[in-house]
């Protein structure tokens, strides 16, 4: 994937909407067992000089979502962020700060997953050690879920998962909050935010691609302002 991201051999030509779509592409070879053959030694010799990943992705660091896997990249392809819950936090920050405006990265995908043991914890008020801090940044999520009335626990899978798919989408809102620097890139257009949520049962990401922060040729700065803020 590393050569084949060389839209016209120039790296540089590869756009959000582009690097999306060939995150999708991954997926699909994924769950459909289709993975490409990946020369890991020549993509060493391909990388020794630098970097320049299409993509950053944070995820939870789950030890079934390794994101080269889930989306069937290579050496070079894509920055791998992960954190408990893919909660937000100045070192987060900074890590996507310098994916993006240092390396050229073209996309900050956030990755929750179902049946996310941070997602739990945070369910049920679990405080444990430095973990403690950690689950409360999830709790306004826990808060925001409001459809289902019984059960609200760790046990109830329905709850979780539909906690961990809020709570990506916050992490997004936060991202563009709290780093003038990404929300910059996204106002020229220069990179985009997606939030999704990857289905440890199949393996299948689903992309949530109406609560992208992404510009198009077509959307003004206030119109791009209005989706930013939702």
């Amino acid at each position: 994937m590393y050569l084949k991201r060389k839209v016209n051999g120039v790296p540089g030509d590869v756009t959000p909407q582009l690097a999306l779509q060939l995150l999708k592409e991954g997926n699909f070879r994924f769950i459909n067992n289709l993975k490409e053959n990946h020369d890991l030694l020549k993509m060493v010799n391909e990388t020794k000089d630098g970097q320049q990943p299409f993509a950053a992705i944070l995820s939870c660091m789950d030890s079934r979502t390794s994101s080269e896997l889930v989306f069937d990249q290579g050496l070079g392809d894509i920055f791998s962020i992960r954190i408990a819950g893919n909660v937000i936090t100045q070192h987060i920050l900074g890590s996507l700060e310098y994916a993006t405006a240092v390396a050229g990265s073209k996309l900050i995908l956030v990755l929750g997953h179902t049946g996310c043991g941070a997602i739990k914890g945070a369910c049920d008020n679990v405080e444990l050690g430095h973990l403690t801090t950690l689950l409360h940044k999830i709790q306004p999520a826990v808060e925001a879920e409001h459809t289902v009335i019984g059960n609200r626990t760790g046990n109830n899978a329905q709850f979780v998962n539909k906690v961990a798919m809020l709570n990506v989408k916050n992490s997004v809102r936060q991202i563009m909050e709290l780093s003038p620097i990404i929300k910059e890139q996204v106002m020229n257009g220069n990179i985009g935010l997606v939030p999704a949520m990857y289905d440890v049962n199949t393996g299948k990401v689903t992309f949530y691609d109406k609560d992208a922060v992404m510009r198009t040729s077509n959307l003004p700065n206030d119109e791009l302002e209005k989706v930013i803020n939702h």
